[in-house]
């Protein structure tokens, strides 16, 4: 199943090798949810969906507890041209009101679907500023949006950096990581504050000290020297996964990418059964 949105680094196309390295679990925390693909590819009983994109949060939200307005509201979006005066149009509109709605949750999408290559980008004033996409005819995820909006009643969704995400696993959960690339002046200002190279090593401190709790912990990241040796301590798997956010990429460039997997070693005492 597809996500409602597209995403930058969305794990659709690498789905099955994910899931080869993803263990069982009572819950699966993802601090970085994105488009939520993971969510809607696996069976957990419970999850923590979380992500430090307040608008990205709120969509999901109104998706939840309003599916049918989120998407009538959609449609009319939709109807009202496919033009790039529009489109500008309507990403004014979305920064000019900061407070959530279903129409902010429409606008969201709206901006997502007609924006250039699924990208979410802020300025450093909190702006949304992802350039009109020149699609012809951009997809109406109608049967992906009831999808998630029921997926949801199994999940718990917070708005927080993954600090206070990760200080709410427990024992027997499974930890996902999929950070923003860290690469200066790319695709990684999902959020205003963006996502740094000290975050990135405060991050792997994090998870190297959750399986000694009984938690299992996984974390996607490009394959890079520097990468390979935060996570030294980690078994690496290496995955080459396809990314379409390079002009004339056509269906899009690969890259090389890993998953790095420590599970917690439950035989211990106190470990989750």
């Amino acid at each position: 199943m597809k996500s409602v949105l597209k995403w930058v680094g969305a794990k659709h196309n690498i789905m099955a090798s994910l899931k080869h390295v993803l263990p069982k679990g009572g819950r699966l925390i993802e601090p970085f949810g994105g488009s939520g693909a993971v969510m809607m590819n696996t069976n957990y009983p419970e999850y923590i969906l979380a992500d430090i994109n307040s608008d990205l949060i709120d969509t999901y939200q109104s998706i939840f507890k309003s599916p049918e307005k989120v998407l009538s509201e959609l449609k009319r979006l939709y109807c009202l041209g496919r033009s790039e005066d529009v489109y500008y149009e309507l990403r004014s509109q979305f920064n000019n009101h900061d407070s959530a709605s279903d129409t902010q949750a429409a606008l969201f999408i709206y901006l997502n679907r007609f924006g250039h290559r699924g990208l979410c980008r802020y300025n450093r004033k909190g702006i949304f500023n992802v350039p009109w996409g020149y699609y012809a005819n951009p997809y109406l995820p109608e049967t992906e949006l009831y999808a998630m909006a029921e997926k949801m009643s199994s999940a718990t969704l917070l708005c927080a950096g993954f600090q206070t995400t990760l200080s709410m696993a427990r024992q027997g959960d499974v930890v996902y990581c999929d950070p923003p690339y860290v690469n200066p002046g790319k695709f990684t200002a999902y959020h205003a504050s963006g996502f740094t190279p000290a975050m990135q090593i405060e991050l792997t401190r994090l998870l190297q000290a959750l399986p000694e709790r009984g938690i299992h912990v996984i974390a996607s990241c490009h394959d890079a020297p520097d990468i390979r040796e935060l996570y030294q301590d980690f078994a690496i798997h290496g995955v080459t996964a396809r990314r379409s956010i390079f002009k004339g990429s056509g269906d899009g460039k690969t890259a090389s990418e890993i998953f790095a997997v420590k599970l917690a070693d439950m035989s211990k005492k106190g470990a989750a059964a």
